[in-house]
């Protein structure tokens, strides 16, 4: 087994945006002076689990499909060169999300066990994230390559990742929560999109209909100007309507950072040059949760 192949497989630099759900929710939840060691510690490692299970699953299914077999611009799958077989991919898949289950089943054990129902409903929605980590590009209809890939992104980076994280802490619900929630998000969405709109040429070829396909360049483009500005300001408004002091806007100081990501997009006509704001976008992410929970803690 090479495992240098399969740590390329495993994408590890997608890990961080998925992280940043973590620390957010973990960030809203120090706001309101709640804190668990354990609950953090098992939250992040379903994370990275699920994270991984959801690149294996997508190298696979993109085999599978042909979809990803040509004209691919970025990152070379493993299964689709030949480096890892077909069998052996699907075998990590089944492995990483048992992996996935029996982190969150301990994850939830801790947090929910004295009110089950609590346990059980987060159970639907964790077997709900596996099964979105697997059939995002896996089975009959992916919804990957159907444009739903941006509001399954949304749901699971954003809404349960940051609000759900906090859930796990607060075990009640704070409203204001879910703007970090939408900013995480959006973000996520910004990556996504970016992905999407660097491989737009060879998805349209491939009948692989994501939303970068469906809007067209010009659309995708401002599509994303969007999610990014209304990202962005999410968060401040969380921060207004919690009355932050003027010191504790630190997470501020990655408003030029996202600026130039913006200023920079629209130069760019040609699909293949989008290739590294996936990278940038996904850092600015997290260094924005960083810096959010250390907004949070002053």
């Amino acid at each position: 087994m090479n495992v240098k192949v399969w740590i390329a497989a495993a994408r590890l630099r997608t890990l961080p945006l998925a992280l940043s759900s973590i620390i957010t929710g973990t960030a809203c939840a120090l706001f309101f002076g709640i804190f668990d060691w354990f609950i953090f510690i098992f939250a992040v490692l379903t994370t990275v689990v699920l994270q991984v299970l959801s690149n294996y699953a997508n190298d696979y299914g993109d085999a599978i499909s042909g979809k990803d077999n040509e004209g691919r611009i970025g990152p070379s799958r493993a299964v689709a060169s030949g480096e890892i077989s077909k069998e052996d991919m699907k075998k990590a898949v089944q492995l990483f999300a048992g992996l996935a289950f029996i982190f969150g089943s301990i994850l939830l054990f801790v947090s929910f066990s004295k009110d089950l129902i609590w346990a059980f409903v987060f159970l639907m929605i964790g077997l709900g994230a596996i099964a979105a980590a697997i059939m995002y590009t896996v089975g009959k209809n992916p919804y990957g390559y159907s444009g739903l890939g941006d509001l399954f992104v949304f749901l699971f980076f954003g809404l349960v990742g940051v609000f759900g994280t906090f859930f796990l802490y607060a075990k009640s619900i704070e409203w204001t929560v879910i703007l970090p929630a939408i900013c995480i998000g959006f973000l996520s969405i910004a990556v996504l999109n970016f992905n999407n709109m660097r491989d737009i040429e060879n998805d349209a070829k491939t009948a692989k209909n994501t939303l970068a396909v469906k809007l067209g360049l010009q659309r995708a483009k401002q599509y994303q100007y969007l999610v990014i500005f209304l990202g962005f300001m999410m968060l401040i408004g969380f921060a207004y309507l919690n009355s932050f002091s003027l010191q504790q806007y630190v997470f501020l100081v990655m408003a030029p950072f996202f600026a130039q990501i913006v200023k920079a997009m629209i130069k760019i006509n040609k699909p293949g040059e989008f290739d590294p704001f996936l990278k940038k976008t996904a850092l600015g992410t997290f260094l924005l949760s960083i810096l959010f929970l250390i907004s949070v803690v002053l």
